[in-house]
């Protein structure tokens, strides 16, 4: 990779600078000094991060790092749900607001801190029941409700691997990871519920589990008024079963270095892969991260958008926030329905102070319009953070004014399924720099680098990479070892995220996108989101995708896909108009041949626009693993 195949323009850095007082309320504090203590010694630095959860044994070490494997909190005793329920109800949150539910139909729920304990503990002992035990994996294919988060915390409880399932994947997605994890319980829902409509989850659960030989027993979760009939021998009533227990239940006494929990995230081609979290690395990783990111505080009422059946649904909706006595909101509602307010009268209604959602629904918000966030008072909010993909700067923009009135800070996370945590972001109180998401955090070694693993000069493009192992780590791949080798062999002994990245003279780091999302054209490599980025800077524009199409001449040509904003028609004045700007933005040799208008693009759940999905549809190709499409 070379100067020339990309770079960050050189105009003037913009800088938006919060108010000081975030700052100096912060945990953080200042954050060059906390990096600088950080990188005098990291293993104290995570030693005195652990002392912050409960052990029941102390650890002997902090770290034993054999390469490319990495054991953190050697021989240290714990369970995660002691630290995310019964430490807070003994320490004075008994009382305290845990989950607040709201469903898409307005019903609502709300558990403390103690209730959250019992249920758990019931389930927990339900599961025991019906004979599951420490280490066994249980499958839990679930809406976004509160018995999805009991479930979870319930397999915490017994030492039980737990793998969520997203619910809105098909038959063949939740098989494979049934079959794949060898799951002995399905927990899943009769029902959920998507723009005003049932969608049935048990019948595609009976489907799946027919050649699933794992599976001994289906625990149904009924929300439909008259129930479902439960007509199989192995099914089970949710509360049936959890009302006839005790609501105390001992917590197993866990390693650190056992298995907390499994998740499957897609592949370019294969099988999904099944990610290996740990109990002690993973607990202390999305504790830290939830209070001095995410900046939690113990009056906050905190939202994260993303569905439990992510990894940002595991580590900043379940387990981060709870760790630290947080009031969390759920809600199963989808953006836009009943209209597109309904998320800001959520904020309203609720008093959310801290908002974490994706660029993709940002980007959707700007495409309706800003008379929608306006209707409501947003006064109650803090803080705004994002995740999924890189926040290009003109959603960053919208985001600041619109939503955060232009006093909120934004913290821009950039991190993976496999790293467990947040790992690079502008932390509270810094500076932000539109389209950059920031420095690493301290705890984290992060560089751009070239494929020989030495450092690019600042303002041109290579390989973001992860220095030093972290606690949150994944452990390996579920069945295959040499994939996880991989992500530490790709360059050597560097942990390789498969992004690109540009690093700035201030040391913020804009992340560009996948490195397969490299387009060569003419000798020229043009990443996708710098494309992307500038079609979406046009005020036309709500989204974009764009990918590289064989051309015998130039090796690829650029097609780009887009989503107009409502109120603009797709003409082919405004084509050549968008191709004109692409050209004046980014440069000749990034200007699209060919533009398509689109109602809609191929993404997964957590926002991600699946780009080879349109390229194998555009060259009559196979599209590989699409078990995470959102459609």
């Amino acid at each position: 990779m070379t100067e020339q195949d990309f770079a960050v323009p050189l105009e003037t850095p913009k800088y938006y600078h919060p108010d000081p007082r975030y700052r100096e309320h912060s945990w953080i504090g200042d954050y060059g000094e906390v990096y600088r203590r950080f990188l005098n010694d990291p293993l104290l630095f995570w030693k005195e991060r652990a002392a912050e959860i409960e052990w029941f044994e102390p650890f002997d070490e902090v770290m034993e790092w054999e390469f490319p494997y990495c054991r953190w909190y050697l021989n240290g005793k714990l369970n995660v749900t002691t630290n995310c329920i019964d430490r807070h109800v003994r320490d004075g949150r008994a009382n305290k607001v845990a989950l607040f539910w709201r469903g898409e139909q307005g019903e609502e729920k709300a558990y403390t801190y103690s209730q959250l304990l019992r249920n758990v503990c019931a389930f927990a002992n339900a599961l025991k029941r019906i004979g599951v035990q420490k280490g066994d994996r249980v499958c839990i294919y679930m809406p976004v409700v509160p018995e999805q988060v009991i479930a979870m915390l319930a397999c915490a409880r017994i030492g039980a691997v737990h793998t969520v399932v997203f619910g809105g994947f098909g038959v063949h997605a939740l098989n494979q990871r049934i079959r794949d994890s060898g799951s002995r319980v399905v927990i899943t829902s009769d029902v959920s519920m998507r723009r005003g409509k049932e969608i049935q989850l048990k019948p595609i659960v009976e489907e799946a589990v027919v050649n699933a030989p794992s599976v001994e027993a289906i625990i149904v979760h009924r929300r439909s008024t008259p129930g479902v009939e439960l007509h199989s021998e192995i099914e089970l009533d949710f509360y049936e079963i959890l009302e006839k227990e005790s609501n105390t239940c001992e917590p197993e006494v866990m390693d650190a270095e056992d298995p907390l929990f499994l998740l499957y995230t897609s592949g370019t081609t294969g099988s999904p892969k099944g990610i290996i979290h740990a109990c002690g690395g993973y607990a202390v990783g999305t504790q830290y991260t939830t209070k001095y990111v995410l900046d939690i505080k113990d009056d906050d009422v905190y939202w994260c958008t993303a569905d439990p059946g992510w990894i940002t649904g595991h580590s900043y909706v379940v387990y981060g926030p709870l760790l630290n006595g947080a009031t969390v909101f759920l809600t199963e509602t989808t953006p836009d329905f009943p209209d597109p307010g309904i998320w800001w009268k959520l904020i309203r209604d609720y008093g959310v102070t801290v908002f974490y959602t994706a660029p993709t629904a940002i980007r959707m918000f700007m495409r309706v319009g800003e008379h929608w966030p306006d209707r409501y008072d947003l006064s109650s909010l803090r803080i705004l953070a994002s995740v999924g993909e890189p926040l290009n700067p003109e959603a960053f923009e919208w985001f600041y004014h619109h939503i955060g009135r232009d006093r909120c800070p934004i913290v821009d996370t950039w991190w993976q399924t496999e790293t467990g945590m947040h790992m690079i972001t502008t932390m509270v109180g810094e500076p932000m720099r539109p389209g950059f998401a920031g420095k690493p955090i301290p705890g984290v070694m992060a560089d751009v680098v070239d494929m020989d693993g030495k450092p690019v000069e600042p303002g041109n493009g290579g390989y973001l990479v992860i220095k030093h192992p972290w606690p949150s780590m994944m452990r390996s791949v579920y069945n295959n070892d040499e994939r996880y080798r991989q992500y530490w062999t790709t360059i050597d002994r560097l942990y390789t995220a498969t992004d690109l990245a540009v690093k700035g003279h201030d040391g913020n780091i804009m992340v560009i996108g996948r490195a397969d999302d490299l387009i060569i054209v003419a000798g020229h490599n043009i990443g996708t989101a710098e494309v992307e980025s500038a079609l979406v800077s046009h005020e036309a524009v709500a989204e974009a995708a764009v990918i590289g199409v064989p051309d015998p001449v130039k090796g690829n040509q650029i097609k780009a896909f887009v989503i107009l904003r409502d109120g603009y028609g797709g003409s082919d004045r405004l084509k050549s108009d968008l191709r004109y700007h692409v050209r004046m933005t980014v440069g000749p040799i990034a200007m699209p041949s060919e533009i398509k208008y689109m109602d809609s693009l191929p993404k997964t759940r957590s926002g991600k626009i699946m780009r080879r999905v349109l390229k194998a549809q555009e060259l009559g190709m196979d599209p590989g693993d699409t078990s995470t499409l959102e459609d």
